[in-house]
């Protein structure tokens, strides 16, 4: 569905927005009415007031839920049922060990955010939390202390990764529209990435994990027993699973770390055919046609990609260590269980920001920002942030921004240094302040079970710090050379 022509100015759209985020805050925070219906009550009263064609509305409400859902919904639902299984079969406690053993206890979330760091290269954000999170957990359990403690540097180092690193579609698109190369956007974006994310984000997850404490949620991967994991040390599942699951209670050995670490590892590797392909296909160095370009894009395909995983899991860790697929399906549906709550509220907040984006006011905003008379580093991350916060969407505000000033680039014949760095400026634009008309800050909130009002307080202001750790790096080298 396209965006409609702009029925208020710019000014009148700003408000509505704002008064749609307020509204929506309100009664979140206040009124305490479930955030899935206040999201979709406020994307209905919003469409309306835009200037939407009430005829209209109904599309323009799924339009945004549909496309979230197609890309969560399957992710979420494979990436809880590998989970679950790494859990139950002890292969989430094997990995946090080896982990702690590698870098000590103390440095557990550094530990947990190196390791997001290096998976985050080829696979996006939101399938890179998924696939952590029962490490995460773990890790959480074993140690005590808030969950953002060990959960914000790992999720912070997915989404650092995401933003600002090719093969990523985000700085790949931004690249593409500014001219820039990607071989220069890749080698200055990752150490810029690294050290963001140490700044931004561990240093600040280490002030916000010793004043805000979250529990670990037990929803999803199920309750410590003892100071270990739903499965002990010999992978033998609480009794709640084996009723489920009809395990035997007798021990059963937990698997090796290379086990576990070839499964961590499998959709990663799948995914990164897909991201470096299109790369390459978009740089003409491959033929888009070619069968095997297309079938290793296929498998590539994060819902693919964890299928396989899904697959591959359920056989290494399930059949291949006594269980028998009667037990490991009913360890996949105990799974699916709980994330029905996820599913729809990041839906929702898809079908929110999608309003947003039909309803013209980032055209509207754009128009009114493009012609200011600043750096037009700073520009490109005053306009990346503006359209970030209005419409929710890291990669509509990233890519938007980039053709807005592509022009204005061109003219100023900036060399590839330069290029890079008005894309690693954007880039940070489109990070900073995810709020509610975002689905990546409800994937958030829902894994780490926090409410609102916890999870602007602590994603929010990390993705920000984030951003601006980013756009202060970019913004020094670019006044140096």
């Amino acid at each position: 569905m396209e965006a409609i022509d702009p029925a208020y100015g710019a000014t009148t759209l700003l408000l509505i927005a704002a008064g749609a985020v307020a509204l929506l805050l309100f009664l979140i925070m206040k009124v305490k009415l479930h955030a899935f219906v206040s999201l979709v009550l406020v994307s209905v009263l919003t469409a309306l007031a835009a200037g939407i064609p009430v005829g209209d509305v109904p599309d323009a409400i799924s339009y945004g839920f549909s496309n979230t859902l197609g890309s969560v919904a399957l992710l979420v639902g494979f990436g809880v049922m590998l989970g679950r299984l790494l859990e139950v079969t002890g292969g989430a406690q094997v990995l946090a060990d080896t982990l702690i053993a590698r870098f000590g206890e103390k440095r557990a979330p550094l530990a947990l955010g190196v390791a997001a760091l290096l998976f985050g290269f080829p696979i996006f954000f939101d399938a890179g939390l998924v696939v952590f999170l029962p490490i995460i957990m773990t890790v959480a359990r074993r140690f005590g202390g808030s969950l953002l403690l060990y959960g914000l540097p790992a999720a912070g180092a997915f989404a650092g990764m995401h933003a600002l690193v090719p093969p990523h579609p985000g700085p790949v698109a931004a690249a593409e529209a500014l001219g820039a190369s990607i071989g220069v956007t890749l080698l200055v974006g990752a150490p810029v990435a690294i050290l963001s994310w140490y700044i931004g984000v561990l240093l600040v997850s280490r002030v916000i994990g010793r004043r805000v404490h979250v529990d670990v949620p037990t929803a999803l991967f199920g309750e410590m027993n003892g100071g270990s994991t739903t499965s002990d040390r010999d992978g033998v599942g609480d009794a709640a699973d084996r009723a489920a699951a009809g395990v035997a209670t007798a021990a059963r050995t937990a698997p090796s770390f290379a086990s576990v670490l070839g499964i961590l590892l499998l959709p990663f590797v799948l995914i990164s055919f897909n991201t470096v392909l299109d790369t390459l296909v978009t740089a003409g160095t491959l033929e888009e046609n070619a069968t095997w370009v297309r079938y290793l894009m296929l498998l590539g395909n994060t819902s693919v990609a964890l299928l396989i995983t899904v697959i591959v899991a359920a056989v290494v860790l399930g059949l291949r260590r006594g269980r028998s697929m009667d037990e490991v399906s009913a360890l996949y549906d105990k799974a699916l269980g709980p994330i029905c709550s996820v599913i729809l509220i990041t839906g929702a907040g898809g079908m929110f920001g999608g309003v947003l984006r039909l309803s013209g006011i980032g055209s509207a905003l754009s128009d009114s920002l493009s012609g200011l008379g600043i750096s037009l580093i700073v520009q490109a991350f005053i306009i990346a942030t503006l359209l970030r916060v209005a419409q929710g969407s890291a990669t509509v505000a990233l890519t938007t921004t980039a053709g807005l000033i592509s022009a204005a680039a061109a003219e100023a014949s900036l060399s590839s240094l330069h290029l890079t760095l008005l894309v690693i400026a954007i880039a940070a634009g489109a990070t900073v302040l995810s709020h509610v008309n975002d689905s990546g800050f409800w994937l958030v909130s829902r894994f780490f079970g926090m409410d609102v009002k916890t999870t602007l307080k602590t994603w929010t202001v990390m993705e920000t710090t984030l951003g601006l750790t980013a756009f202060g790096f970019s913004l020094v080298v670019w006044l140096v050379i």
